[in-house]
């Protein structure tokens, strides 16, 4: 069976640990999408790790782990990633690489940056990790396959020159930065083979095989719906679409072989990076105490390390998010950190023009929404350690299932603390 993982919001919403968890029932776990630009925290009995390119699946001994072709595979850092985790203890993951999976090149780090440094206080708030420039080029046909590392030299330098003609023009009139040259992108490139080479596969016609044998198969997607190119608060996106459809593309599998959508939603909002935000709490001191007490060791991106901007819980974009995933499961996440709360307020509408709405709407309108809250008691205590729903304090579970009748999809798992055990199944 195929289940995907996906998240509703912003990124940022505890994939990780929920990513960890299932793993642990899954032969095979491929990222489908996305780079290095976004990282999932996982918490188990090897310690805290933050990864940006590897599979969440790499801390199970039996799964196999797949950079799928939909990845935008910065080899240097998914290798220093694998390195890292066995240096950590972790047992050598099984890893298998996509010949179909693009590579990020050095240039587009630096075009990424240069871009950034190009429109200062209207930049788009990159993590500068190549992202834009690397999907720019795949869709425009000058992106580099895995494939073609094993190509003839000569035809490879032959491409190498067709491409780099053009970003000489951008480096030297746009950006006024040094020229590309062939050697040195054929020697990176070379580079790359050596690195790589032991872990390439077709694994379209691996997964095909899998399928057959009855293979359970996990798909991890990189930040959530309102980051997607098409559906998300564009401009302010990714440059690759983060929803579960997506993942029979990114990984080479039929779209009807996806049985199961888990959306992970947080019990509160946060984001990092600018875009629209409209449950955002203004108010820094509770923002910031909220931010202290999230997640495990507080609310900081784990690629960039910047602070999240905070929210209260947004109905109207989690059943928007849900909606587009096509959530079959709701994973609910963090909900221990709400505890010390008194009150809770919960956005159940947006007020755009003095009309209330509880659809998500396109980013223009979304521009003037001001959010419309329900305000709920807090349950004043700390939910940890409980594995059964009806334990948890009533006013927590009243919380639960509140948002749950206002987004209209099941939240089917809730997490009550940052290691893989902390989970509380719910019919």
């Amino acid at each position: 069976m195929v289940t995907a993982i996906v998240g509703a919001n912003w990124g940022d919403e505890g994939k990780g640990k929920m990513t960890d968890m299932l793993a642990e029932n899954s032969d095979i776990v491929i990222r489908f999408q996305g780079g290095a630009n976004a990282g999932h925290t996982i918490v188990n009995k090897y310690g805290k790790f933050a990864l940006h390119t590897l599979p969440s699946g790499v801390f199970s001994d039996n799964t196999v782990n797949i950079i799928g072709n939909g990845v935008a595979l910065d080899i240097e850092k998914l290798l220093k990633e694998y390195n890292s985790v066995i240096a950590d203890g972790v047992p050598a993951p099984k890893l298998l690489v996509s010949d179909r999976a693009q590579m990020v090149m050095p240039y587009h780090v630096l075009f990424d940056e240069y871009e950034e440094e190009r429109l200062k206080g209207a930049s788009f708030g990159s993590t500068k990790s190549g992202i834009a420039p690397f999907y720019s080029d795949k869709y425009a046909k000058i992106g580099f396959q895995v494939s073609e590392l094993f190509d003839d030299k000569d035809d490879l330098c032959k491409k190498i020159e067709r491409v780099i003609a053009q970003k000489n023009v951008l480096l030297e009139h746009l950006y006024h930065k040094p020229l590309l040259t062939v050697e040195g992108v054929y020697e990176t490139l070379m580079k790359y083979k050596s690195l790589i080479e032991p872990y390439v596969c077709d694994v379209s016609a691996y997964l095909s095989q899998a399928l057959k044998e009855g293979k359970n198969i996990l798909l991890e997607g990189q930040l959530g719906t309102l980051k997607d190119t098409d559906h998300g608060i564009y401009p302010m996106v990714t440059s690759s679409s983060t929803l579960a459809a997506y993942g029979a593309i990114g990984a080479g599998i039929p779209p009807y072989e996806i049985k199961r959508i888990v959306v992970v939603c947080k019990a509160y909002s946060s984001a990092v990076g600018a875009g629209e935000f409209t449950s955002e709490i203004l108010d820094e001191k509770v923002a910031d105490e909220l931010r202290k007490r999230g997640g495990d060791g507080g609310e900081y991106g784990a690629t960039t390390g910047r602070p999240r901007r905070m929210g209260w819980f947004d109905c109207v974009a989690s059943k928007y998010g849900c909606r587009l995933q096509g959530a079959t499961d709701v994973a609910f996440s963090v909900l221990d950190v709400l505890g010390y709360l008194d009150e809770i307020p919960v956005c159940v509408g947006y007020d755009i023009d003095g009309e209330i709405t509880t659809d998500f709407p396109t980013t223009a309108k979304l521009k003037k929404a001001k959010p419309v809250y329900e305000v709920l008691p807090g349950w004043k205590c700390d939910i940890r350690g409980i594995k059964n729903y009806d334990e948890l304090p009533e006013n927590c579970r009243k919380y639960i299932e509140f948002i749950e009748k206002q987004i209209g999809f099941p939240i089917t798992m809730i997490s009550n603390g940052p290691s893989r055990s902390d989970i509380i199944y719910r019919g």
